[in-house]
């Protein structure tokens, strides 16, 4: 294989090709910048410019890379980044998206630190920050109410959201510990649809005649009778 054909399987797909290097760490950091009350807050905005505003994620992948970027090490936020800049950039990608994302904060932070202890007392500086915390619970609210939307579905999911809303208000339990027992209560409910569908599906075709196997009577069965047929002198089927 020449080194051009190297080059070649090396390079994302061609709809990531699409987005630059630049472009990633642009958009995370508008994202970083304009965002107050810390990873949570982001959480909503990450989704309008990702999902709705430049299609680069699905809704059902940026609520993966929130439940994985839970329960890993680090801000949410700069998970989700580094998850996207993954998928559209590979590794490179991953990197600059996690920088993007970071760079106005420790730009800011740097730039106010020697500061705050001079304003923080002022009761406007005050009455500000309660302002903007006041906003970030709505911006919170609002991410909340559309991951429902598309995560609880079904009677199971409304039953496993109760359960694990109920443990974390009044057991101390580790995020990492829910996320972990839900993804596995997901695996099983997904197994068992799957089982009842395919059963469902094998009982229609018996009923509309798409099966030569009567209602009650098994594969093996049926098997042996046929085999029993051929072998008889007459070729009837053996009694």
């Amino acid at each position: 294989m020449s080194e051009n054909e190297n080059q070649s399987a090396a390079q994302p797909p061609a709809v990531q090709e699409k987005v630059s290097l630049w472009s990633l760490f642009w958009i995370f950091a508008k994202i970083g910048a304009m965002t107050f009350g810390g990873g949570y807050a982001m959480l909503p905005i990450i989704t309008r410019e990702l999902c709705e505003n430049r299609d680069w994620l699905t809704e059902d992948e940026i609520m993966d890379y929130f439940a994985i970027g839970q329960c890993t090490p680090g801000v949410i936020a700069v998970n989700t980044a580094t998850f996207t800049g993954r998928k559209m950039r590979g590794i490179a990608g991953g990197i600059v998206a996690s920088l993007g994302i970071v760079f106005p904060s420790i730009v800011i932070i740097t730039a106010i630190a020697s500061l705050l202890r001079n304003f923080a007392h002022l009761q406007p500086v005050q009455d500000a920050l309660a302002g903007i915390r006041v906003c970030v619970c709505i911006l919170i609210l609002n991410a909340v109410i559309k991951l429902w939307k598309s995560a609880v579905v079904d009677i199971p999911a409304l039953i496993m959201f109760i359960v694990i809303f109920l443990a974390s208000v009044f057991f101390d339990i580790s995020p990492i510990i829910m996320v972990v027992a839900a993804g596995v209560c997901g695996i099983l409910l997904k197994g068992r649809k799957q089982e009842q569908a395919a059963i469902e599906a094998a009982s229609d075709a018996v009923y509309e005649g798409k099966t030569d196997v009567p209602v009650g009577k098994s594969a093996n069965s049926a098997s042996a009778e046929g085999a029993a047929a051929q072998n008889s002198p007459d070729g009837k089927e053996a009694r």
